[in-house]
């Protein structure tokens, strides 16, 4: 109720994910039954899925998963794993692990709750609520705000190459060693740089070795993108749905990968600069 009277919608997603999260961490504890029961709720079509020997003992167990539901759910991983070409597949139903089922299952109670919040719309919702909660309801905007300002604050003051994600290395390799960058890959790479903190002119320089480089009207459009021109507006690269969108995504890393990946090519680099940091003495 709090989240949703903020009408912030950063705020919802973000809610989302923490509950996605939790949901996560307690399906892994829950038994095959009560994991089938909860899946089938969310539209997952799952049973458990149990092999025993010639003594009735189970030798193996998991789930098995409607193929089709498998793919809606499993198609945002780019883990080799994840492939229906790599899984086992029976009668329509792609056999899972239980921790890969907790996963699956998670995936869909945060998209359910982004839909009930109005995370991915312009819905706004009107709630008259009582001034204790109102109160309430401020504190957590204002905290967010502030949390909002500390992460903008965590990017690194020089840029880290080393941080990129794959999809940005490969860009960057690409535009290095003479190939050609599409329009969307140009304004990728060129705005992921501006923003890692990468002066204008190391910007330009990278684009150099290209065949058809013109510097004038490189710089103009790095300038451009960087603010300094037209509007005013220094852009953002796009976020990582759009980029799997246009086949910029190379299938990922550790990182991309992991249960609550990033969404955003700048999330990923803030989070990989943080985990290359030395951990500091023990006092």
């Amino acid at each position: 109720m709090m989240v949703t009277s903020t009408n912030d919608k950063l705020l919802k997603r973000r809610y989302s994910l923490a509950e996605a999260k939790r949901a996560y961490n307690l399906l892994r504890q829950e038994n095959e039954e009560k994991i089938t029961a909860i899946a089938k709720k969310l539209g997952l079509r799952t049973k458990p899925a149990k092999t025993y020997n010639e003594n009735s003992r189970i030798t193996s167990s998991g789930f098995y998963l409607n193929f089709i539901d498998y793919l809606k759910g499993a198609s945002i991983f780019h883990e080799r794993k994840w492939k229906l070409v790599n899984r086992t597949m029976q009668h329509g139903e792609v056999q899972v692990t239980k921790d890969e089922a907790a996963r699956l299952t998670a995936e869909q109670i945060q998209a359910h709750m982004e839909e009930k919040l109005g995370a991915k719309t312009d819905l706004k919702i009107d709630l008259t609520l009582p001034q204790s909660v109102v109160n309430r309801t401020e504190k957590l905007k204002q905290l967010h705000l502030t949390l909002r300002k500390v992460q903008e604050e965590e990017m690194p003051k020089e840029t880290v190459i080393d941080a990129f994600p794959p999809c940005v290395q490969k860009l960057y390799k690409t535009a290095s060693d003479k190939g050609h960058l599409s329009h969307i890959e140009r304004f990728t790479l060129t705005s992921f740089l501006l923003n890692a903190g990468m002066p204008i002119e190391n910007v330009v320089e990278c684009f150099r070795p290209a065949s058809d480089f013109s510097e004038k009207m490189t710089r103009y459009q790095v300038e451009h993108i960087a603010g300094g021109r037209g509007t005013g507006e220094k852009y953002i690269p796009p976020k990582c749905d759009t980029l799997r969108t246009h086949g910029i995504c190379t299938g990922g890393d550790e990182i991309c990968e992991s249960p609550w990946r990033p969404l955003h090519p700048l999330q990923y680099y803030r989070k990989k600069t943080r985990l290359m940091k030395p951990n500091p003495p023990h006092q």
